[in-house]
């Protein structure tokens, strides 16, 4: 069912239970308890509020700014995200456009508010942002939330914090967390989703139990408690909300959830495939026809033999290729559209004709046998670096040695050395952020048409250069960190690529900044523009909903399962995840695994070696030669990660450790070039050697 027929068939079925309030109905849900009091007690449809009451629901609707959600009254974008910042567009595939108002999300230490134009034109919210919203003095331990160390749990009848797919009624997996405390604020609390949701779908959020630190129940906010238990007003704000709120509890009855128990609830929509991913694929596609149009524009800038043992000759240069971006397509800019108003369907168009930076690298192998044939692979950088970690990473020359690759790469444009300065401006004010969510989808699309141009007969291998090298086979895919996380929207997104091996990946940076030691270092960025560690979290959850447009989150729904269009069917991925690794961490990784329905290989570690109930929940077992997707543990005994909401920093940092391991090269190359997965850890976990 679609969003809008499920909106107007909610309404319906609100007048109709209005209309049947006066008969009993003494049905159980799910969990024993009695049915919603909407369908029990007609006390509570179009109750009366008591005088005392609506003091406090005309002082709560006083204290919250035009626009703003007023379930939270301790941040105008809190509870996040919500469907209070949508208002109805039937030009939309989800009937909704986002409507944060003009001083509704983050203010910096110099007065300027977070300009959320860029924003407001998505049908939806992220299907990966945290969830945030802020209770007084929770106790977390008492109001036993859901931990990431048990996620069966939050699945239980009784579990406290609770997610419902409104059309569907399924239940999500999810774990509850306080964000870390930092001078000494009172943290958020933190639900994060165990999987990416779907697009276009609708979820429910409720919370039940909670208690504070003095062992009291937590008390609902005066307007939840309007909504929840059916009270009627003049006011014309608080009536227009009515129906919704009236689905979602309907909702969450189905479910078993019951009304009068709940603290908070509230729903939001996810955006839809059309908005996720449109404007990326209007891109490509007009790059492609590009080059199926313009004769091949490259120069070769650097050529090195032997620049290193293993490697026989480096081809630098660049090729020409158009921008979708405003002026030469540098850091800073925006995507060039016809309109200065783009609204959610309007598309970038092609601007400027630039250059792009290339380097490739032959393996030495073709010395010592000139007869063999390469395979062709790309390769995608980490965070903030360049092309050049082809030749600095000693594991890229090593898999193409092994393997007989020929590897070329290009900057993860966004993302690369040449954006440093554009992120830091971003993160000092937040309404920058579109440049950088926009360079980088113009950067999946460069990394794409240097693939096409290495599998072109007159492309850039067919270069004198590179001798008289035979190159053939299906383009793949290989990157490490950014490079994984990257990868995976590259891989989504690529006409050419089905497989592709993802070291140390994640999705999505709204679940990973907080637990990276990377971060560090831009939150001290940071902290001086939005100096508490509240509106930090904040932004982080709130640009998720643009970064899903350039990294993996917005994608995951669509690598191995409902393609995009022009992309084929069947592609794969093989995640190499660090045990404990300190800058992209394995829950990030296991959200990924969830996503894209992989298989996992176990044991996926040592007894005693995690702190899950069942390591690697919610994904099957993967046997020697299956086909498909397959998450692996690569264990070299760094210390286990810790519970909250803070980087893993002691002991040996294991980021590096798989890739530089010959045993964990070797099944890349069986996945990558056979489409198979091979225990090479002989039944046991697999563990790899520290490197460095």
């Amino acid at each position: 069912m679609t969003t809008k027929r499920f909106l107007a068939t909610a309404t319906v079925l609100i007048l109709m239970a209005s209309a049947c309030s006066e008969k009993s109905d003494s049905s159980q849900t799910t969990d024993g308890a009695s049915s919603s009091p909407t369908q029990t007690d007609p006390a509570l449809i179009a109750q009366q509020m008591t005088p005392e009451f609506k003091i406090q629901v005309d002082e709560a609707l006083a204290n919250s700014a035009t626009g703003c959600e007023e379930l939270d009254l301790s941040h105008c974008i809190l509870p996040f995200p919500s469907n209070r910042y949508t208002v109805a567009d039937e030009t939309t595939p989800t009937g909704r456009r986002v409507a944060i108002p003009a001083e509704g999300l983050l203010v910096n230490a110099q007065g300027v508010f977070v300009d959320p134009i860029e924003w407001n034109r998505n049908d939806g919210f992220s299907p990966n942002s945290p969830l945030l919203t802020y209770i007084a003095d929770l106790d977390a331990k008492a109001s036993a939330l859901p931990e990431w160390t048990d996620l069966e749990s939050s699945l239980s009848a009784n579990a406290s914090v609770v997610i419902v797919d409104i059309e569907t009624g399924d239940r999500i997996p999810l774990w509850a967390e306080l964000d870390a405390e930092i001078g000494g604020e009172q943290p958020l609390l933190i639900v994060q989703p165990a999987v990416a949701l779907l697009d276009g779908h609708s979820y429910a959020v409720a919370m039940r139990n909670l208690k504070t630190n003095s062992g009291a129940d937590v008390i609902p906010s005066p307007i939840f408690e309007f909504y929840r238990d059916g009270y009627t007003s003049d006011n014309a704000q608080l009536n227009g909300r009515t129906a919704e709120m009236e689905a979602m509890f309907t909702a969450l009855t189905s479910a078993g959830i019951e009304r009068s128990t709940l603290q908070l609830a509230w729903d939001f929509t996810v955006a839809s495939t059309q908005n996720l991913t449109g404007r990326i694929l209007a891109v490509r596609d007009n790059t492609l026809a590009w080059l199926d149009t313009h004769s091949l524009e490259y120069s070769v800038t650097s050529i090195v033999p032997a620049s290193r043992d293993d490697v026989a000759i480096q081809v630098a240069g660049t090729f020409k290729l158009p921008t979708h971006l405003t002026g030469d397509g540098s850091a800073g800019q925006k995507f060039s559209y016809d309109s200065m108003t783009p609204g959610p369907n309007d598309l970038p168009v092609m601007g400027e004709v630039v250059d792009v930076p290339f380097i490739c690298q032959v393996p030495q192998v073709v010395i010592d046998d000139p007869s063999i044939v390469l395979h062709p692979g790309l390769y995608g950088h980490g965070l903030l670096g360049s092309e050049y970690e082809i030749d600095y990473g000693g594991d890229v020359r090593a898999l193409a040695q092994e393997a007989n690759v020929l590897f070329c790469a290009t900057k993860w444009a966004g993302m690369s050395e040449d954006d440093v300065g554009n992120a830091v401006v971003s993160l000092q004010d937040l309404s920058n952020f579109p440049t950088v969510a926009d360079r980088l989808q113009q950067g999946i699309v460069n990394m794409i048409a240097l693939g096409r141009l290495m599998n072109t007969d007159d492309g850039i291998l067919s270069d004198p250069a590179f001798g008289d090298i035979k190159v053939a086979g299906d383009l793949v895919y290989y990157g490490n960190s950014q490079g994984g996380i990257m990868g995976s929207a590259l891989t989504a997104v690529s006409p050419d690529i089905s497989r592709a091996v993802l070291g140390v990946p994640a999705t999505n940076y709204g679940l990973l900044l907080l637990r990276s030691i990377d971060f560090d270092q831009y939150e001290s960025i940071m902290e001086p523009a939005y100096p508490t560690r509240r509106d930090r979290t904040i932004a982080i959850s709130v640009m998720q909903m643009l970064w899903d447009r350039g990294e993996g989150g917005g994608y995951i729904n669509h690598i191995t399962r409902d393609p995009l269009p022009g992309t084929q069917p069947n592609k794969a991925v093989l995640m190499h995840v660090a045990w404990g690794d300190h800058q992209v961490s394995e829950l990030a990784a296991f959200n990924e695994a969830r996503s894209l329905g992989a298989k996992i290989y176990r044991p996926v570690v040592a007894n005693g070696r995690s702190r899950e109930a069942t390591p690697g929940w919610g994904l099957d077992s993967v046997t020697d030669g299956d086909t498909g997707s397959v998450i692996v543990i690569w264990d070299s005994g760094a210390d286990m990660i810790p519970v909250g909401v803070t980087p893993p920093s002691s002991g040996h940092d294991p980021h590096e450790d798989p890739r530089d391991d010959k045993v964990a090269r070797s099944q890349m190359a069986e996945f990558l070039f056979n489409g198979v997965f091979t225990d090479v850890c002989g039944g046991k976990p697999c563990t790899a050697k520290q490197s460095g």
